[in-house]
């Protein structure tokens, strides 16, 4: 599904981006340093290629341990945010210029602990999708639309290493160099097909959301928690959750390196009666856990004992609908007018050659078909989504095909009914 002219030339090899066009730069690490990078970046022009680095897997959290700018007139900039952590000054200096970042949602928050916080941005993930390429990773779109191939062998290492090695920081200041040459580019394709706007509103959307709440019962997110299904079991799952949190917070390290997912479930399902049953259960029989089984099994004894009524309920609580797979069993006629409402989606979003969830996200697809407005006209559907967060051109391309396709099931059932 694609209809950019920005389609790779197979016969040609993609160029390497081995090195950047000014060097590596050195690494700001010191208050005079970033002075003179915020004197710099205010002083260039045009958009801010953005981008960060954090130490998923493991350092707890989702703090930035590096953060990379470039700009026409400023050039490339590596600042270490743990020996520089207020970047404030630096938002400021660049407040006025449109933000270019790739994937933005992923680095918004641990750049907005930073005190930067983008007016304007552009997505070039999003702007791919919106453009219909089917790969829209970093590498895979700078190959597809500039014809650079670009190593993304670094992408997954511990940022949180100090001092960083300089392949990392080759490779970093590269996710920066060519960033915004592929927004112009995108822009390009975008307003080529109709609908730069479109995207437009997209990135207005994302920089004006605000930062995300944290997630209710957070453990219920435990990989394979869905094995449990006794309130007792889900209690150890809990009770072991918060445990691992309280020790990964305290030794800054990814939950998942202390305990993984996988021995919190084992040990829901095998109830273990003493530290040496806990022993026993994959994920705690190792040299390194046995000192620690103390703490553990202290853990699974306090849901051992919790009353009746302060243990967890099955499932999970959520605000809105159930999941679709449940519908049909649930409420049939909301699952007829999601399945109606689906494809009347899918069917604007092939026409148009950009995903359906880009379309219309699939959450709002489920509240409205759960729950539609009494009056099916366009003018009320078109209301009901505005509601639900969904934006002027999504409105626009979308409510009428609903509101048909909602009218003739609620025709159609009135028919058999008579």
């Amino acid at each position: 599904m694609t209809d950019a002219k920005y389609d790779l030339d197979t016969t040609t090899a993609p160029v390497p981006l081995l090195e950047p066009r000014e060097g590596v730069p050195p690494v700001v690490a010191t208050e005079d340093a970033l002075a003179r990078v915020i004197e710099a970046f205010a002083n260039g022009e045009g958009p801010v290629a953005v981008d960060a680095e954090r130490a998923s897997g493991y350092r707890y959290g989702q703090r930035a341990y590096l953060v990379q700018i470039r700009r026409a007139g400023a050039g490339t900039a590596l600042i270490d945010p743990i020996a520089c952590p207020d970047l404030g000054g630096l938002g400021k200096a660049i407040a006025d210029a449109e933000w270019v970042l790739h994937a933005a949602p992923q680095d918004l928050p641990c750049l907005a602990e930073l005190g930067m916080r983008p007016r304007r941005l552009f997505d070039t993930e999003l702007a791919g999708r919106l453009a219909g390429f089917a790969r829209v990773g970093l590498a895979s779109i700078i190959e597809e639309i500039l014809g650079y191939s670009l190593e993304k062998s670094h992408s997954a290492v511990d940022w949180s290493t100090r001092p960083l090695p300089e392949p990392w920081l080759r490779y970093a200041a590269l996710d920066v160099e060519v960033l915004i040459e592929l927004r112009d580019a995108l822009a390009e394709e975008l307003s080529r097909q109709g609908k730069l706007a479109w995207a437009l509103e997209e990135f207005a959307a994302i920089a004006a959301a605000p930062v995300p709440t944290p997630r209710p019962d957070p453990w219920r997110r435990t990989s394979g928690v869905h094995k449990i299904r006794k309130p007792r079991q889900l209690a150890v799952v809990r009770a072991l959750w918060e445990a691992r949190d309280q020790v990964a917070q305290e030794r800054d390290l990814s939950p998942n390196r202390v305990l993984p997912d996988s021995a919190i479930i084992e040990a829901a399902l095998a109830m273990p009666r003493s530290a040496r049953d806990l022993a026993a259960v994959p994920g705690f029989s190792g040299r390194g856990m046995r000192r620690g089984l103390g703490y553990w099994f202290a853990a699974v004894r306090e849901a051992y004992t919790l009353p009746e009524h302060q243990l967890p309920a099955p499932g999970t609580t959520r605000e809105g609908p159930p999941p679709a797979r449940a519908w049909g069993e649930k409420n049939p006629e909301a699952a007829e007018r999601l399945q109606a409402v689906r494809t009347a989606v899918a069917a604007i979003a092939d026409e148009h050659r950009l995903p359906a969830e880009n379309l219309l996200s699939p959450d709002s697809v489920r509240r409205l078909t759960w729950s539609p407005p009494e009056d099916l006209g366009e003018e009320s559907i078109a209301a009901a989504l505005r509601g639900l967060g969904a934006r002027e051109w999504q409105i626009r391309l979308t409510a009428v095909a609903i509101s048909k396709a909602l009218k003739r099931l609620r025709t159609r059932r009135e028919v058999e009914h008579d």
